[in-house]
């Protein structure tokens, strides 16, 4: 049999993947595994080990040496939006630096759309980025930066996906005092969007929230249950890593103009650092240095940041890529930043690898070993990909 996947929807009460040229687990115990197979089995990883040992399934899936890999944990997006910002990136492309100023134009094309038309863009963000490999993926707010529309679009994103991130503390909404915006965002709208959030976030940052907003947004958050992360030193050096120390964070994002204090702090606590390369690309901005936070000890997570504003990719692939080509990582590292540290940035231990009873995500790539993910970058290389073993491609 060839390689293939099923389509969605089809049955399969088990699937046994066998003649898998390279299996990286990402697990201790299992390591990588070569001529292997896996058994995908209500949801989880059932068994994984020798091709010629494998137990049979309801559904067989012959990989042909090909590699397989965990689903990727795509831990920060903004895919709740209207609107497009073309125009913005021609202009940046032309030699016009990027600012937070843009993402007020987001805010009244989102404004104005209805919930159908939220709900369609989102789940073809959603649809783009599973067929790209992602399995796992944080949505956050920021795009409404009104009560109604901080809670629409939580509650939006909370039907596909339980990582929701509050960001009402985004900018500064337009036409408000930015005090009185900081009570709105720490009391009704914090009030409305809770229910629908798992997380909170600040863009800490010029233009945005100064440490004495964003460490009052963040008190407000943790009191009503929800966890921090922080958006910290993208366009400067400032206070949002060690904010996001200081909160026992669960990841600092972005991280491109770190002090030696700053990685100091990172290295000495459970906060990741998540690097966003699309970004860098998409502002001709300088990458963050990857190789001098696991010189020194930081985990590091590797995300798309896919928004309209910024960065308008939802493909890990082309970020791992990034990640190997700019920011002096090796390919295993990024491959380990898309699966483990993500999973690490959102707490998650059942995804982000192929243990024995992790979540069943996994990805067969068009390829015998996982480097060409960086090794023939823009090329199309997901030929499968299941979602707690359900195939999605």
């Amino acid at each position: 049999m060839t390689a293939r996947t099923p389509r969605l929807g089809a049955a399969a009460g088990s699937t046994v993947i066998t003649g898998i040229g390279m299996l990286v687990t990402q697990d201790p115990d299992l390591g990588t595994l070569h001529d292997a197979a896996l058994v995908l089995e209500n949801g989880r990883v059932a068994w994984a080990g020798p091709s010629g040992a494998a137990p049979s399934a309801d559904v067989a899936v012959d990989a042909a040496g090909r590699a397989v890999v965990p689903g990727f944990v795509d831990s920060h997006n903004h895919l709740v939006f209207a609107g497009n910002r073309s125009a913005e990136f021609a202009a940046r492309m032309a030699g016009t630096p990027y600012a937070t100023g843009g993402i007020r134009t987001t805010v009244a094309a989102t404004r104005a759309a209805g919930d159908d038309e939220l709900r369609t863009r989102l789940r073809t963000l959603v649809d783009q980025a599973h067929r790209q490999g992602s399995t796992t993926l944080e949505i956050k707010s920021g795009y409404g930066l009104s009560v109604p529309d901080e809670e629409r679009s939580l509650r939006l994103a909370r039907e596909v996906t339980p990582e929701t991130t509050y960001l009402g503390a985004h900018v500064v909404a337009p036409g408000a005092d930015p005090g009185e915006y900081v009570d709105l965002v720490c009391g009704p709208m914090l009030d409305a969007c809770a229910p629908h959030a798992k997380w909170i976030d600040v863009f800490c940052e010029r233009g945005a929230f100064d440490a004495d907003a964003t460490r009052a947004v963040l008190s407000a958050g943790v009191a009503r249950g929800l966890a921090p992360r922080v958006h910290a030193n993208q366009l400067g050096t400032g206070p949002g890593v060690q904010l996001a120390v200081e909160f026992g964070a669960a990841s600092a994002d972005h991280c491109t103009h770190l002090s030696d204090a700053d990685v100091d702090a990172l290295a000495a606590s459970d906060t990741v650092a998540t690097l966003l390369p699309g970004v860098e690309f998409s502002t001709r901005s300088p990458y963050p240095d990857a190789r001098r936070l696991l010189d020194a000890g930081v985990t590091v997570a590797v995300a798309t940041d896919c928004n309209p504003g910024s960065c308008f990719t939802s493909s890990i692939p082309f970020c791992v890529a990034l990640a190997v080509r700019e920011m002096r990582m090796t390919p295993a590292e990024a491959l380990w930043a898309v699966t483990r540290g993500g999973a690490a940035a959102l707490r998650r231990d059942d995804v982000g690898h192929l243990g024995v009873g992790s979540r069943a995500d996994v990805v067969l790539l068009d390829a015998p070993d996982p480097v060409y993910l960086a090794y023939r970058p823009g090329v199309p290389l997901v030929a499968g990909v299941w979602k707690a073993g359900i195939p999605v491609t």
